[in-house]
């Protein structure tokens, strides 16, 4: 799979990746200022959230519910990690054996802890407005 798309093409991007790949869990590759966060707002409003959507950074995981609360996607950002441990001490693991999506930012500095069924998916810049993304 490969897809060109802007930013107005977002939640098009995103119906198409959440409807190609039978997996929960993506691992985003991408450059700071790719987009990496943007498109995962439009993945997780595709799935049916209703809370805003930004990045965890500071936090490393923000949780996305329903309108009846149920959790539906974790947003991870490891940018901020020293180590894996960190990783591990927060828990990560039991994030993995949830059915709701994990979609994560950084995943390299986490690679050794990364599940056998996580869909690798690389951003590139293209030029200011396009980007393309692909299977890794």
């Amino acid at each position: 799979m490969e897809l060109i798309y802007t930013e107005k093409e977002l939640q098009k991007t995103a119906n198409a990746i959440l409807a190609e790949f039978s997996t929960n869990i993506f691992a985003f590759y991408a450059p700071m200022g790719a987009g990496k966060t943007t498109l995962i707002k439009a993945l997780v409003k595709e799935l049916g959230a209703v809370d805003e959507v930004s990045s965890p950074t500071f936090g490393l995981v923000n949780e996305y519910a329903d309108g009846e609360g149920n959790p539906i996607a974790y947003h991870f950002d490891f940018y901020r990690l020293k180590d894996e441990m960190e990783a591990l001490d927060f828990g990560l693991e039991d994030y993995f054996n949830t059915n709701a999506y994990i979609f994560m930012e950084w995943p390299e500095k986490i690679l050794s802890l990364l599940p056998d069924n996580v869909l690798a998916l690389k951003i590139e810049i293209l030029d200011t407005i396009t980007r393309k993304i692909s299977m890794v």
